[in-house]
């Protein structure tokens, strides 16, 4: 079954709820808003249409969490990023300073074809050039993350 193609903006707020949630705790909606640089207004919207995509789950006054579905696509998209992160910097030899902004640039498009790729051609990294965690294919944080 193919999957639905989810847009830039859903992956990004999921991806937002799930780093500062930090696996433990609910978000609320004015603090997405703030990371994610939108309005309250904003936040809750897209709250509301994850919640009705299954992405996340919402209880007013009680912020909102991402559900399993949610968490996959958000881990999903941290992984493309840091390697990409990180193929930028080994590969193309772009300053580590300058490598995040691109990789945000094209963290969505990537596919999973070429993901797996660079993954190889990296010899299957755990970490991106700033140290950070590079989840595996099958989207689990490696042991000393």
């Amino acid at each position: 079954m193919a999957r639905v193609p989810l847009s830039d903006a859903i992956q990004d707020y999921l991806r937002e709820i799930y780093r500062l949630a930090d696996g433990e705790t609910r978000v609320t909606t004015t603090a997405l808003a703030r990371k994610m640089g939108v309005s309250p207004a904003s936040a809750s919207a897209m709250v509301k249409k994850l919640a009705a995509l299954g992405l996340a789950e919402h209880a007013p006054y009680r912020g909102v969490a991402v559900t399993p579905a949610g968490e996959r696509v958000a881990i999903e998209v941290i992984r493309h990023h840091r390697l990409l992160e990180l193929y930028l910097a080994e590969t193309l030899g772009i300053d580590v300073a300058d490598v995040h902004d691109e990789a945000d640039r094209l963290e969505h498009g990537i596919s999973e074809e070429l993901e797996a790729r660079i993954d190889e051609a990296l010899g299957y990294p755990t970490r991106d050039p700033h140290g950070d965690p590079i989840p595996d294919a099958n989207l689990e944080w490696p042991e000393d993350a």
